[in-house]
């Protein structure tokens, strides 16, 4: 005779048993050896109060040190809003359409075939245009209905914005869909949250002086500043300024070539460690 119990045969204690305790247990573990295993999950439990807190911290500073802010600067909060939109839709266009094929299970047959990895990018582009477009446009009619702000009247202006913002998310979404490739939907979270990551940085609502003097070099560091603090000076000042444009495009051109760079490389190690094949968690 065995004193071993087999934990069926345990009375169940208000409907629980020690086989189910266990297997809740277990549940329990795998789900902790998920989240331990995956660095962006871990910063996600983090990240979207912080970003909230830095970027409404710094508006609130802004608006109470200026009392005319209002008065002088009408339509600068819906001109960054509409901006705003550009660089996260153009991002999150191009990361989707990436997106569509690790759910699908087809980036390993896309990697495999004639298709190189410079004309998948340029097709991924393409479509985040196309996303952006379906949905920005609708957008800035009713922001002239509403609001009675008309983002085209910005002019050639608007043109060098655009450019600008779309080289920026572009950049940001290669960079992105090589994490996807070398680490799974482990990564997922950072296609749907890394721009906001950018949002207090890049002064979409303040303008730079804003910031403490030590945080504004590194925002000077990323392009989209550049584009917001050019949006302010045409609606405040009216005045245009091209130098801030041509020092975005610079700074665009490297983020862009080092993003490619990232990208073929977390592809190359994706292909040595096997994980095209495993798009999973």
């Amino acid at each position: 005779m065995t004193d071993r119990v087999d934990s069926a045969a345990l009375p169940a204690i208000g409907g629980w048993t020690h086989g189910s305790l266990r297997r809740i247990a277990a549940m329990m573990l795998r789900y902790w050896y998920l989240l331990r295993s995956s660095w962006p999950r871990l910063i996600d439990l983090v990240y979207w109060p912080t970003v909230q807190m830095v970027t409404w911290g710094f508006l609130q500073y802004y608006v109470a040190t200026n009392a005319g802010f209002f008065a002088r600067a009408g339509g600068t909060f819906i001109g960054a809003v509409l901006l705003w939109d550009i660089l996260f839709r153009g991002q999150l266009g191009f990361s989707i359409s990436f997106l569509e094929e690790m759910w699908s299970r087809n980036i390993g047959n896309l990697m495999m075939s004639p298709l190189r990895p410079h004309e998948f990018i340029a097709a991924l582009m393409v479509m985040s245009v196309v996303r952006l477009s379906v949905g920005l446009i609708p957008v800035t009619l009713l922001a002239i209905a509403f609001f009675g702000f008309n983002l085209y009247g910005l002019g050639l202006a608007l043109v060098a914005f655009f450019f600008n913002l779309m080289l920026t998310s572009w950049a940001i979404g290669i960079f992105v869909s090589g994490l996807l490739l070398r680490n799974g939907m482990g990564a997922e979270n950072l296609a749907w949250s890394i721009m906001f990551l950018f949002m207090p940085l890049t002064c979409v609502y303040y303008p730079v002086t804003t910031l403490p003097g030590w945080l504004q070099p590194v925002a000077w560091a990323l392009p989209p500043t550049y584009v917001f603090e050019g949006m302010r000076a045409l609606l405040i000042d009216k005045v245009f300024r091209p130098d801030l444009m041509i020092d975005a495009l610079e700074l665009n051109a490297v983020l862009f070539a080092a993003a490619l760079f990232g990208f073929l490389k977390l592809l190359k190690s994706a292909r040595r460690h096997g994980s095209l094949m495993q798009s999973g968690e």
